[in-house]
């Protein structure tokens, strides 16, 4: 199979503040285990995708370590985007410079930064839905059977009828949902998780952002154009300049009439706040998860990581306690999603030194 993967590795992480800094986002960390999150993820690949098919996207503030920790992968499959343009533009940026090398490449386009587990059923689901999207000419997204009324996560509607095995026509794309919309989602059982994974062929996703997407199609004509350009670099910052920031879920999934989802069953999480990374960790039986130098009394159902300096909580409960060089953060479980407020609020100040 023709099968190339695109990786998408420019965020910031700003939910994993203070870990996750900008020369060294959430998708760099060893999170779990020695692999950070980016080599588990092409390491996810192997068998599947060869090395010199597998392309990452990230920006020029996070590309030099990105080479430093995939050094089998190709130099110039190491792709900079000069400035953030959410993922339509950065799907974009990667099927045009996949299709030049091959018309007829089958793409699965993956964050850097998820979890997955069952390995070899993820790879089964990627091998199928590709077979699909490559007979089909659709496009295929795959969705997770929900555990829990989560409001993190966008959910999508399906028709209960597969229309080829595993394979379901989506209905409709719900944004992240307030948590009674969430639960009546989960009840109904016809809604599934987005994971924000993806597989097509590459000139069927551009044709759908010609259809769909005219200003970034027009975009990405120029990029074409001067993809062999020595001042490609140069030109690829002006045109990216122009380029709105748009999700791929926005500009295209929500209103193309090809889409279609495979259930993934296999044990996934995009890990989108420290209440994940808690729920991931092995515990005590005080429910407490810690790494470092840490020392508790009377604290249960917690996540402690303080690797540096010496750190003891007392008393509480539910809290996450992050203590690493010159910052610390202190937060209950239930608020994780708003650490993200905490770098808002440094770059608004200009605290520069914290991010």
């Amino acid at each position: 199979m023709n099968l190339y993967a695109v990786i998408m590795a420019g965020g910031v992480g700003s939910r994993f503040w203070p870990r996750s800094k900008k020369k060294m986002p959430k998708q760099l960390l060893n999170i779990f285990g020695d692999d950070t999150m980016i080599q588990a993820t092409v390491k996810r690949l192997t068998g599947m995708v060869e090395n010199e098919k597998i392309y990452v996207i990230t920006n020029e503030l996070q590309s030099s370590e990105i080479k430093k920790q995939l050094p089998d992968l190709p130099v110039e499959n190491i792709i900079e985007e000069p400035f953030g343009r959410n993922t339509a533009a950065c799907i974009g940026l990667a099927s045009v410079i996949i299709k030049a090398k091959d018309p007829d490449a089958i793409t699965v386009v993956l964050p850097a930064d998820h979890i997955i587990k069952d390995v070899d059923e993820f790879k089964n689901i990627i091998e199928n839905a590709a077979r699909f999207a490559d007979e089909s000419k659709g496009l295929v997204t795959i969705g997770m059977k929900p555990t829990r009324p989560e409001t993190g996560y966008g959910y999508i509607q399906i028709d209960d009828k597969p229309v080829a095995d595993n394979i379901y026509k989506v209905f409709t794309f719900a944004e992240k949902p307030n948590y009674a919309t969430a639960v009546r989602f989960v009840e109904s059982g016809d809604f599934l998780w987005n994971s924000g994974m993806f597989i097509w062929r590459v000139d069927v996703i551009l044709d759908e952002i010609k259809n769909l997407m005219i200003d970034l199609h027009e975009g990405l004509v120029d990029i074409e154009k001067n993809l062999f350009a020595n001042n490609f670099k140069e030109e690829l910052k002006n045109i990216y300049a122009q380029l709105k920031k748009i999700s791929i879920d926005y500009g295209i999934m929500e209103r193309s009439s090809k889409v279609y989802l495979t259930k993934g069953s296999f044990s996934w999480s995009d890990v989108g706040s420290w209440e994940e990374v808690y729920q991931l960790s092995p515990k005590n039986e005080n429910g407490v998860a810690s790494i470092g130098k840490v020392y508790t009394n009377m604290v249960n159902d917690s996540y402690i990581y303080s690797p540096d300096k010496m750190t003891a909580v007392i008393g509480l409960d539910n809290v996450i306690v992050i203590n690493q060089g010159d910052t610390l953060l202190v937060c209950r479980r239930d608020k994780a999603q708003d650490v993200k407020e905490i770098v808002d609020y440094l770059k608004i100040n200009k605290m520069d030194e914290h991010l």
